[in-house]
C-alpha cells in the first residue's frame, strides 16, 4: 500500500506543471522563450502531448516531490517515459500559474494543480542556457 501511494504521488509529480494551453507546434518566434518552455511542459503533463517536450527540458533536469518527510527524485528520462505512458490523457484538475521570480538568466513559475481533494503546488525553474530557455528543476508539494 505504501508503495502504491508512493507511485501515485510520484505520478502526480510528473503531472505537475499544468496551466495554459500550449501551442501544439513550436515555432521559431517563441521557441526560445520561458513561456514556451512552460506551456510545452504543461501541455505534456496536463494533456499527454509530448511534442517538443524533450527540447525544453535540460538534460540534467531534476524533478522532486516531497512525500511526508522523504523527497523522491526523478530524471528527464523518467519524465519522458511517464509522458509516453500517459499519452493523450487529460488530468482532471484546474490549473493556475504565477511567476515567482524572473530575470534575464532564470525564471521560477508556481503552478497549482487543483484536484478535488488536494492541491499540488509545483515550482518550475527555467534557465536561459544560451540555446533558449530550458526547465532545470521542478519541485512539488501537496497541500
Amino acid at each position: 500500500m505504501k508503495m502504491l501511494k508512493s507511485v501515485t504521488i510520484a505520478a502526480c509529480l510528473l503531472m505537475t506543471v499544468a496551466f495554459a494551453k500550449a501551442n501544439n507546434k513550436l515555432n521559431d518566434d517563441n521557441a526560445a522563450s520561458p513561456n514556451n518552455a512552460v506551456n510545452t511542459y504543461v501541455d505534456a503533463i496536463s494533456h499527454g502531448k509530448a511534442e517538443g517536450l524533450s527540447q525544453v527540458i535540460d538534460k540534467s533536469a531534476k524533478f522532486s516531490i516531497l512525500q511526508g518527510k522523504n523527497i523522491l527524485s526523478f530524471s528527464k528520462a523518467d519524465m519522458m517515459a511517464y509522458v509516453k505512458e500517459n499519452k493523450n490523457i487529460d488530468q482532471a484538475c484546474t490549473i493556475s500559474t504565477s511567476v515567482v521570480e524572473s530575470n534575464n538568466d532564470m525564471t521560477v513559475v508556481k503552478v497549482d494543480m487543483q484536484y478535488t481533494d488536494f492541491v499540488r503546488s509545483n515550482y518550475v525553474t527555467l534557465t536561459n542556457t544560451g540555446n533558449g530557455w530550458e526547465i532545470t528543476s521542478v519541485y512539488s508539494v501537496v497541500r
